[in-house]
This record gives C-alpha cells, sequence and structure tokens, in this order.
C-alpha cells in the first residue's frame, strides 16, 4: 500500500466553477505546484485521487483548488468537509521545514537516548502538540512543545525531547 499523510481537508466549495478551499496543515503558503493529484477520502479509508487543475494561495492555512472534473458549485460542495491526502513523496516537497505535520515518520528520542519509535501522527492543540507514536505495542502520546523539546535534527530526521518523569510508565 501507498504511503498516504492526510494534509487537511476541503472547508468550502468558492465561486461558482467549482474550486474549493483547501485547509492545509503544511505551515506555509502553499501552491500544489509539481502535484498531479490530491486524494480526497469520501469514504473512510477510501482514496480517490483528483487531478490538480491549478491551485492558488490565499494564506498559510489555506490554499484555492481547482479539480478536474469538479466544475460546478454543487459539485465542490459535495466534496466540502472530506479529508485530504498526499501521497508521502508530494507531502515531502510541499510541507514546511517548521511545521510540526513535517515531523511525520521521524524517530523519537528521549534524552536518555532511548528511542521510542517512528512518530505515526500529529495532532496539533491551541498550546502544544502531540506525537502519537506505538509504545511496546500501544497508542502513545507525547506532548512536544518548548519544555519538552530538545532538538530536532531534519538531516537524520530525529526529534530529541525531555520527557516528564513516569510519563511513559502510563503506556507501559
Amino acid at each position: 500500500m501507498k504511503d498516504y499523510i492526510n494534509i487537511g481537508k476541503l472547508v468550502a466549495a468558492f465561486g461558482v466553477k467549482g474550486e474549493l478551499i483547501l485547509k492545509h496543515a503544511l505551515g506555509k503558503k502553499t501552491v500544489l505546484k509539481d502535484i498531479e493529484a490530491v486524494f480526497v477520502e469520501e469514504h473512510k479509508g477510501s482514496y480517490l485521487p483528483y487531478f490538480v487543475e491549478s491551485s492558488k494561495a490565499k494564506d498559510t492555512e489555506e490554499t484555492y483548488l481547482k479539480l478536474e472534473g469538479i466544475d460546478t458549485r454543487e459539485s465542490a460542495a459535495r466534496l466540502s468537509t472530506k479529508p485530504v491526502w498526499l501521497l508521502d513523496t508530494d507531502f515531502r516537497k510541499l510541507a514546511g521545514k517548521t511545521a510540526p505535520i513535517s515531523l511525520l515518520g521521524f524517530q523519537l528520542i528521549t534524552d536518555e537516548d532511548e528511542h521510542l519509535g517512528p512518530i505515526e501522527e500529529v495532532i496539533e492543540q491551541p498550546h502544544q502538540v502531540l506525537l502519537k507514536i506505538s509504545l511496546d505495542g500501544k497508542e502513545a502520546l507525547i506532548p512536544l512543545h518548548a519544555e519538552t523539546l530538545d532538538k530536532i535534527d531534519h538531516a537524520k530526521k530525529e526529534v530529541y525531547v525531555t520527557l516528564p518523569d513516569g510519563l511513559l510508565d502510563i503506556y507501559r
């Protein structure tokens, strides 16, 4: 199976020619340049490819998107609220280096040099970011904020953290 990365969702139809507004977590003004297709999850677990005709950055969180075959406001409205996914290779080209979502797939390492595993999901909340990993076969959520983050090594794809005492004991 191909690796898909959830980048956000279609939030509304825009205009009368079938354009959509994509709310994304890529962390910068984004034009889907050189991206052939986005994948819309119309039903849970089914990623249907839609070819990108054009896109225009609105701001750091939203992009106007015109998809092939979506030519009316009504057909665009049918896709609003649907999650949007990219292939991992396309995602890596677009994600801002400082965007939390760019940490997907990085190794999470504690200050005691314990390798916890790869980051499977990044959950952004108002005052912190949670990193989801699998720890001993269980889902574990690790908080990431100014007090816990030591450094990020983009070259080695590693995130170093100092965790509160006893946090990992909850999951073991």
